[in-house]
Formats: structure tokens, C-alpha cells, sequence
């Protein structure tokens, strides 16, 4: 059963998914910068940055079939392939190919998250904030230093005195 996956084209600033829609694709981008991100208690969190070569979807909503807790809002133009959860899930009915798949993209966010987690939990902020240029450098380049921080789970004065700690 092949299938072609949706090519879509996103404007910066605009929403690939809203929090309360229900999501229904799987997305890997092809290029742009895509945040994932959470309203709690008044307050946004940033949860990811996402790049071209990446998967990405608000996969609770997805897998579940219910509201997304978490928007994902585009931060530069964005061009992304979809994979629709109807034709995945029949995919996963007939393909050994598509069920390795799919079990790959989910240990891949799974594992992504578990170490978010720990990071929160057994790091400081400086050490998340040389991890991040470490591992991600573009983030810097790219992304406004409010974003980093919320990112961090910081406020933006306390990054600016990490920068210049370590520069």
C-alpha cells in the first residue's frame, strides 16, 4: 500500500497544531525551525526546538486521539512532509516497515524526553545551557535569547549572567 506523504508549507508564525486541536499527522521537516511549547498557569514553556531532518508532532494528542496539550508554532518559514494517522495506522497493519517505523520515531521522543527530564532534575541551568551549544549550536544563532531561556526554564537576566559567566 504505498502512499505519498503531504507536502505542506507553513508561514513563520503560524501554528501547525493548537493546543485543544487534536493532532492528526506525524510530521518530519524538511526545513525551518519549529517549537513545541505549553501554557501553565499563565505561563509559556518551551519544550523543544525542532529542525529540518527532525519528526515532530504533538504526539500524545496523536497516539491518544484526544486535545493536544501543547502547540507547535513555526519560527521560521517551514516546509514539512505529513504522514496522515489513517493511512499510518493502516500502514501498521500490512508493513513490518512501517510498524519498525513507527517504533523507531516513538523510542526516539521517548528517549528525548526521558533525558529532558533527568537534565531538569540533576543539571544546572549552566550545565543544560553548554549542553544545549554543545549538542545544538544553531539554537543560538537562531533563536532569540527569550525563547533559549524559556527553553531552559529560566529567566532571561538569569541566561544573560550565564553567558557572560562562561564567555
Amino acid at each position: 500500500m504505498p502512499f505519498e506523504p503531504l507536502s505542506l508549507r507553513f508561514e513563520k508564525k503560524s501554528f501547525v497544531t493548537k493546543i485543544k486541536d487534536i493532532e492528526n499527522h506525524v510530521y518530519f521537516l524538511q526545513k525551518g525551525i519549529v517549537e513545541v511549547g505549553i501554557h501553565k498557569e499563565g505561563d509559556e514553556k518551551i519544550i523543544d526546538f525542532v529542525f529540518a531532518g527532525q519528526f515532530f508532532s504533538s504526539y500524545t494528542s496523536f497516539l491518544l486521539r484526544k486535545p493536544s496539550d501543547v502547540y507547535i508554532t513555526c519560527l521560521t518559514e517551514c516546509m514539512v512532509e505529513a504522514i496522515p494517522y489513517e493511512i499510518l495506522q493502516e500502514a501498521y497493519k500490512v508493513s513490518l516497515l512501517a510498524n519498525q517505523f513507527g517504533r523507531i520515531i516513538t523510542e526516539t521522543a521517548f528517549m528525548e524526553r526521558v533525558k529532558r527530564e533527568k537534565d531538569f532534575l540533576s543539571k544546572s541551568a549552566e550545565e543544560r545551557y553548554l549542553e544545549l551549544i554543545e549538542r545544538r549550536p544553531e539554537v543560538i544563532q537562531l533563536i532569540p535569547g527569550g525563547r533559549i531561556a524559556k527553553y531552559l526554564g529560566i529567566h532571561p537576566e538569569s541566561l544573560s549572567r550565564i553567558r557572560k559567566a562562561i564567555s
